[in-house]
């Protein structure tokens, strides 16, 4: 099962208690951060949300709505006396930026920081519970976007049925890969009177800042639920494109193209106090859609 929880909903300001950018993005096994925005570790304490199951950092690009939170974050890991290691995926430059904190507070992090450079579309990261591949966004500076695919789950046991046939508890996980099973006496019991089919497996697109771009199409097709940047309403649809940004429409489009199957809009200008223009307007598009709100936890 994956769920994502949102850490931050606002543009470049925060503005009406709404911090800027960021995500969670949690398996039973492992948490995953995607952008981390000022105020993010706050959300997390708010929020009650482990920075010790964060494996993964995922940061899709260098405006500071969208990291100025993760050299905190990361001192405060270090505070703690983390020893997990981190895996941080993001342009190249932040490394450096890291580096020069550190060096200038003359500090260490108690922890591995393995840093991934993002240079091109493809696979990134396979952990236990899922897979990331990242493909190219279009906006003023390099910024890539993420799709979270579920590996494949496992089949469930029924219980009633292994305990009629006296299936041994060691001979389980065999049954959930889909294993039929062989009976001490020779007979093969199928492995669908044994077991109940797994849900299949989730998958989730995170698109951060972008111009409408058809291009990503490809890289989001079915998915689960998407997210996608809606910084402005439809009648700033010029202005959008200026800042190479989305509007409400656009958005809405995008998830109408791609097949997903539920759509998530977020970034929104600290212009509006209240957000329920965004919500009407990308909905008269795409009607399977919900504010990312700050708090919210929604089930992929």
């Amino acid at each position: 099962m994956l769920t994502v929880t949102i850490l931050g909903n606002n543009s470049a300001l925060p503005a009406y208690s709404r911090n800027p950018t960021a995500q969670v993005l949690q398996t039973p096994e492992e948490s995953f951060l995607i952008d981390c925005g000022e105020g993010t570790q706050v959300r997390l304490l708010q929020y009650k949300i482990k920075t010790s199951r964060i494996s993964h950092i995922f940061i899709s690009h260098l405006h500071g709505d969208h990291y100025f939170g993760l050299i905190a974050l990361l001192s405060s890991m270090a505070l703690q006396n983390r020893q997990q290691p981190i895996h941080l995926y993001a342009p190249a430059a932040l490394e450096k930026l890291i580096q020069l904190h550190l060096e200038v507070a003359e500090a260490t992090l108690s922890f591995p920081l393995h840093f991934h450079p993002l240079e091109k579309a493809g696979i990134i990261a396979d952990t236990h519970s899922v897979n990331v591949h990242c493909f190219p966004m279009q906006h003023r500076i390099p910024c890539w976007g993420f799709v979270f695919s579920e590996k494949k789950n496992l089949r469930k046991i029924d219980p009633v049925r292994v305990q009629s046939y006296g299936v041994p508890p060691e001979y389980y996980h065999r049954l959930q890969l889909g294993e039929d099973y062989i009976h001490p006496k020779g007979t093969i019991v199928p492995n669908n009177e044994l077991t109940i089919e797994a849900e299949p497996p989730r998958r989730y697109a995170y698109c951060g800042d972008t111009l409408y771009s058809e291009d990503i199409l490809e890289h989001i097709h079915g998915v689960d639920l998407l997210y996608h940047e809606t910084t402005y309403l439809k009648d700033f649809e010029l202005k959008a494109a200026n800042y190479f940004h989305s509007t409400t429409e656009q958005a809405g489009r995008i998830a109408q193209k791609s097949g997903a199957k539920r759509l998530l809009i977020g970034h929104f200008s600290s212009k509006y106090e209240t957000l329920d223009c965004y919500l009407d307007e990308t909905r008269a598009v795409f009607p399977a859609t919900d504010l990312a709100i700050e708090g919210a936890c929604f089930k992929v």
